[in-house]
């Protein structure tokens, strides 16, 4: 096609338009270059239905530079044709108007077969192009290039932006919720290499299933991630603890000893580990919150509370033989006071009980079976000799 020839005005004017519309497009494909949906697809090799949507797409994105180069270069010849003379000629004119208006770039050389050459005909044909031309290419590759980065991008962005709360999570619990690494993994790897291949819907169910397991997870594994959490204050409360059991125990084995001196009684339930050893346990679990310290603290604990049951068992059951020893004397006095009340104090059969009743509860250690049966013979010998039921 021939170009009308055109004027110095005309050729400076298009020249200048044509040097800023490059200008702007370089920097909207640097921009696009450096697009996130871009860079992901390059930073991890793509699979599945992003990889068969990447084939064409990096094409284009091969072809759209190039074109680039191109008008880059035509550009750079006519900048160079035009400040080579001041006033422009009849053949500068023309070399001017063939760069900007016409089809001055050699791509490709195509060679005809044979068959379908003339005997003098070439043997080969020359495709060239212009800045029209590499525009209207490059328009077409960006709309086609774009969306799918931005396709990308978005499908990426969506996954990350709710999979970082819930690492966080999974990474706090420093290996408790364990059960939810694998599924996390591969959610993210597929949103990293395949984000284009997830159905309708199906990122929000996997996210909510996996929500669901850390919910789980976190509400089973709960008392280790507190410890986790604040590792150094479950060790003070640790320590307060044991305190506590030092106390208790000493205060059961006192009960228990009084226990043991006053009453018949089979052998009453240890207190126990001792305070004191899984005291110097825990001095030696050490202060790093790792995954071995926290189950140490944690068995450390637990064995705590279980000297704890242990020791108020057996303060309670030392306690209770006492008061029931306490119980069976204050019923002694109410019915001497009652017996003395009817008048039959002194009858030969009531004293025999008294003493017997008295003298079996003074015992030591006394036989509580045998004081209750004492006791509640003597209220009835009291009734019998009053004359009605005591």
């Amino acid at each position: 096609m021939t170009w009308p020839v055109l004027g110095a005005l005309e050729i400076d004017r298009e020249l200048a338009e044509r040097t800023a519309e490059l200008a702007k497009v370089t920097t909207t494909l640097l921009e696009l270059d450096r697009h996130p949906g871009l860079a992901l697809v390059r930073r991890y090799p793509p699979t599945g239905e992003t990889a068969r949507r990447w084939v064409p797409v990096q094409q284009a994105l091969s072809e759209l530079w190039e074109d680039l180069g191109r008008v880059r270069a035509i550009l750079a010849d006519a900048e160079t044709v035009r400040a080579g003379r001041g006033r422009l000629d009849d053949r500068s004119r023309g070399r001017l108007t063939e760069l900007l208006r016409g089809r001055p770039h050699e791509v490709a050389r195509i060679p005809i077969p044979l068959a379908q050459r003339g005997l003098t005909g070439p043997s080969e044909t020359v495709v060239t192009v212009g800045i029209a031309d590499c525009l209207d290419r490059m328009r077409a590759a960006f709309a086609f290039i774009a969306p799918f980065a931005d396709e990308v991008a978005a499908v990426d962005g969506q996954v990350l932006g709710a999979l970082a709360p819930l690492q966080q999570r999974v990474e706090r619990a420093r290996g408790a919720l364990e059960a939810a690494g694998d599924p996390l993994t591969a959610l993210l790897r597929r949103a990293g290499t395949d984000p284009l291949g997830f159905g309708p819907g199906e990122i929000d169910t996997a996210l909510a299933s996996l929500t669901a397991l850390i919910d789980t997870e976190s509400a089973r594994h709960a008392e280790y991630l507190a410890v986790a959490a604040d590792f150094a204050g479950a060790v003070a409360a640790l320590r307060a603890r044991l305190a506590e059991l030092d106390e208790h125990q000493r205060r059961a084995d006192t009960t228990a000893t009084e226990a043991e001196h006053k009453v018949a009684t089979g052998e009453l339930p240890d207190g126990g580990e001792p305070a004191a050893g899984l005291r110097a346990e825990l001095d030696a679990v050490g202060d790093a919150p790792d995954r071995p310290t926290v189950h140490r603290l944690l068995a450390l604990r637990a064995r705590t509370d279980r000297a704890v049951e242990k020791a108020t068992r057996r303060d309670e059951l030392a306690r209770g033989l006492l008061d029931r020893r306490a119980e069976l004397r204050g019923r002694l006095t109410a019915y001497r006071a009652k017996a003395s009340r009817l008048g039959v104090s002194e009858h030969r059969d009531v004293l025999a009980a008294d003493r017997i009743a008295t003298g079996l509860l003074t015992r030591t250690p006394c036989d509580l079976a045998a004081v209750t049966r004492a006791v509640a013979d003597y209220r009835s010998i009291i009734g019998e000799k009053a004359g009605r039921t005591a």
